[in-house]
């Protein structure tokens, strides 16, 4: 099986800066896209940001020159720099991953329990 867990979250004044890391394990054969998505109280879940293996990214109108999304292919992890925080990016934070298990399996999606991040005063 494949696992997802992220860490990072926290509560942060506005103005302020976290750095959320996700990290797979498991039964992981190769990762193709992967992203951050975030759920606020009572809205539907969004995208915030998505990477390609080969590193290209996306980002959401809300989060472009504020986010960051990195990977490091070699440990199977994604990292979302945030800067500049506003009380809107409050929500939980999902990690997504696209994961082959094996040669010519295709891929599946999986998902991370999800880490709350907080900006308020």
């Amino acid at each position: 099986q494949v696992q997802l867990v992220e860490y990072g979250g926290g509560s942060v004044p506005p103005g302020e800066s976290l750095r959320l890391s996700c990290a797979a394990s498991g039964n992981i054969f190769t990762i193709y896209g992967m992203g951050w998505y975030r759920q606020a109280p009572g809205k539907q879940r969004e995208l915030v940001a998505t990477i390609s293996r080969g590193g290209s990214t996306d980002y959401a109108d809300s989060v472009k020159d504020r986010f960051t999304i990195s990977r490091d292919n070699a440990k199977n992890l994604v990292f979302l720099q945030s800067s500049s925080l506003k009380p809107e990016d409050t929500a939980v934070y999902y990690c997504h991953a696209e994961v082959a298990v094996g040669y010519g399996l295709g891929w599946k999606d999986y998902w991370g329990p999800g880490t709350q991040v907080t900006v308020s005063s």
